[in-house]
C-alpha cells in the first residue's frame, strides 16, 4: 500500500426527511476543470439557500474533486500511474487510486442517482454530450435516458454496458440510474462549459422532483444508442502507430466518412509521417488538442450515425 488514506471531501445538503438522493461528482481525472468550478458554483448555491432552489426537496451530495492525488500533480491520473475511472470498485487496502476508487464506489451504492461530469482532460476535447450506459434493466435505462434528456447538452450516447472500471459501472451493478457528461477539455477552463454544467445538474435535479424549476429550450442536437461491446470506450478508437506530433485534418464535431484522414504523425527521428485514417463514418466528437501523441493513444474518436 501507498501513500495516504483519502478521505472524499464532500458536501452534503438535505431538504426534509424525504426525497431522492442525488450524487455529482467532478475531478476523477486530475485535469478536467470545468466540473469542479460548476460543482464548487453548486456548492455556493446551495449554502446560500438561494432562490434559485426554491423547493428543494431530498439530498444532494457533491464532491468537486474525486481525485486529489491526480489534481495535484495536475495529471489524468494520481501518484501510483492508475486511472481512477479504470480502478473502480477499487481496494480499501490498496494504492492511493484504488482506495479513492473504492471510496467513490461505496458513495455510489448509497444513492438513488448519480451524475459524473468530465471533459477532455489537458490532451483531447471532447464534443458536450451526456452520457449512459444501455442498462439491461429497462427502467433503469428509462431514467438515465430521461437525465441525459434533462441536462440539455446537444450530444446524448448511449453506449456499451460493458465497460467495467469506471464510476458508471458501479452504478450500473447497484441498479443506480446515472450519467456521464463530457465538455470540451484541452487544459482549459470554459466558461460555457461551467455555466452549461450548472445549470444541467440542476435541470436534472428538476426532472427528478428535487427543485422547482421550468423546462429550459432544448439544445440537444442529435440521440445516438449503440450498446455494441466496447462503445464508449474513447481510448481505443483511432490509435496512432507511431509516437510523434499529431497534426489534425478534421475538426470537433465534422462528419467523416471511413476512409477520411483525421491528421497526420509526424515521427520524431525524423522519418515517412503517417496519416491516420478514420476507421468509422459519422461525426468526430473527441480529438487529441496536445500535439505531442504516443504510439497506441487515440488521435480522436467518430460516433457512428444510425443508418437512416
Amino acid at each position: 500500500m501507498t501513500g495516504t488514506k483519502p478521505t472524499l471531501r464532500q458536501y452534503d445538503f438535505q431538504a426534509g426527511s424525504g426525497g431522492p438522493h442525488l450524487l455529482i461528482t467532478g475531478g476523477v481525472h486530475g485535469d478536467e476543470f470545468e466540473p469542479i468550478a460548476a460543482i464548487r458554483r453548486l456548492i455556493d448555491l446551495f449554502s446560500r439557500q438561494s432562490s434559485d432552489v426554491a423547493g428543494f426537496k431530498g439530498r444532494l451530495t457533491l464532491v468537486p474533486i474525486v481525485n486529489e492525488s491526480a489534481f495535484l500533480r495536475g495529471h489524468r491520473c494520481g501518484d501510483d500511474g492508475l486511472d481512477l475511472a479504470r480502478t473502480c470498485p477499487g481496494r480499501p487496502d490498496g494504492s492511493i487510486t484504488e482506495q479513492t476508487a473504492f471510496a467513490l464506489s461505496e458513495l455510489i451504492r448509497k444513492v438513488d442517482y448519480y451524475i459524473d461530469l468530465h471533459t477532455g482532460g489537458t490532451e483531447l476535447s471532447v464534443y458536450p454530450l451526456a452520457g449512459y450506459v444501455m442498462h439491461a434493466d429497462p427502467a433503469t435505462l428509462g431514467v438515465q435516458r430521461r437525465m441525459a434528456k434533462a441536462f440539455n447538452l446537444p450530444l446524448i450516447w448511449g453506449t456499451a454496458a460493458n465497460l467495467n472500471g469506471r464510476s458508471l459501472s458501479v452504478a450500473r451493478d447497484a441498479n443506480v440510474p446515472a450519467i456521464y457528461c463530457e465538455y470540451l477539455g484541452s487544459a482549459t477552463c470554459d466558461r460555457a462549459g461551467i455555466e452549461s454544467y450548472f445549470t444541467g445538474c440542476l435541470n436534472v435535479m428538476a426532472e427528478l422532483g428535487m427543485l422547482d424549476r421550468p423546462c429550459p429550450v432544448s439544445r440537444v442536437e442529435r440521440v445516438v444508442e449503440n450498446p455494441e461491446p466496447d462503445q464508449g470506450h474513447m481510448q481505443i478508437c483511432n490509435p496512432s502507430p507511431l509516437t510523434g506530433y499529431f497534426d489534425p485534418r478534421v475538426k470537433l464535431g465534422d462528419m467523416v466518412a471511413a476512409g477520411d484522414v483525421m491528421g497526420t504523425v509526424y515521427p520524431l527521428e525524423g522519418g515517412e509521417p503517417r496519416e491516420i485514417v478514420s476507421t468509422q463514418a459519422g461525426q468526430v466528437i473527441v480529438l487529441r488538442t496536445f500535439p505531442r501523441v504516443k504510439q497506441g493513444e487515440s488521435v480522436g474518436v467518430v460516433m457512428e450515425l444510425p443508418v437512416a
